[in-house]
């Protein structure tokens, strides 16, 4: 019996070692000095990057006065929950997000204010212009301004490629990937593509996660609609051809080792 398993098992062994590849470790690792001799442990942050509001965005405008049932009127939509718990940073379900939409011209229109235009604004700027404009309307008004629908899409080789809606309105690239689960090991770390829609063009920027570099880059901080692409090595095509190319010879190794463990089970 073992004369016939041996053969076999090495030959399966042999397909196993076809279809999987040697990955060399800098290939894979994250943050690597520029000059592995002379590794440091502190870079300064240069790239500071603040949220701005920008057309199309769904803004929840939450207004609040010493008279509640005027400071009602500025509050048309339900008031929606905000938390930066791990649990709402999920993929998109697809449900409209309910608040006041910013025009193709940056505008919103507040009842009694009329049009306010707020795009290229911090949430925390528009805040305080409302509170300006609404001093005429309401006694001591306070303004609270949330982006609902700033989202990132994540895509190609990473574990769980979706949209993502991010609730506390900022995230940097490596928080992205750790959301959609990491990439698997055909991605290409060294050349991960953000497409970017910015001042009416379209941008497509190179990143390189295996070095420091990455965290100087204006792709670090990602904005909202960002579109992350994680592109397939040349190990993942290859793999891909050859299980399918070596399908019919695995099935046959199968029904073999079937047969002949049928045989000497008789």
């Amino acid at each position: 019996m073992k004369r016939f398993f041996l053969p076999a098992l090495l030959g399966w062994a042999f397909l196993v070692a076809l279809l999987t590849g040697c990955v060399n470790q800098k290939q894979v690792t994250y943050f690597q000095p520029s000059d592995q001799n002379s590794d440091i442990t502190k870079l300064p942050i240069n790239n500071k990057y603040i949220t701005t509001i920008q057309a199309g965005d769904i803004l929840a405008v939450m207004v609040s006065s010493l008279s509640p049932e005027a400071s009602a009127m500025f509050n048309p939509f339900p008031i929606q929950t905000v938390t930066t718990s791990q649990q709402t940073v999920q993929s998109n379900s697809g449900a409209p997000a309910m608040g006041y939409l910013v025009d193709e011209e940056g505008y919103i229109s507040l009842p009694l204010a009329g049009k306010i235009k707020i795009d290229g604004l911090s949430t925390k700027a528009a805040s305080d212009l409302l509170t300006q404009k609404l001093n005429k309307f309401l006694v001591d008004p306070t303004v609270n301004v949330r982006i609902l629908n700033y989202k990132i899409s994540v895509m190609g080789e990473v574990n769980r490629p979706s949209v993502y809606t991010i609730p506390n309105e900022k995230i940097t690239l490596p928080e992205a990937l750790s959301l959609a689960g990491d990439l698997t090991i055909y991605g290409k770390r060294h050349n991960v593509l953000v497409i970017r829609e910015n001042n009416g063009q379209r941008e497509f920027g190179r990143v390189d996660l295996t070095q420091r570099d990455l965290f100087n880059s204006p792709y670090y901080y990602l904005r909202s609609n960002d579109i992350v692409y994680v592109e397939p090595t040349s190990g993942r095509i290859t793999s891909s051809d050859r299980a399918v190319q070596l399908a019919p010879v695995i099935i046959s190794s199968l029904s073999l080792l079937t047969v002949i463990f049928a045989t000497f089970m008789k």
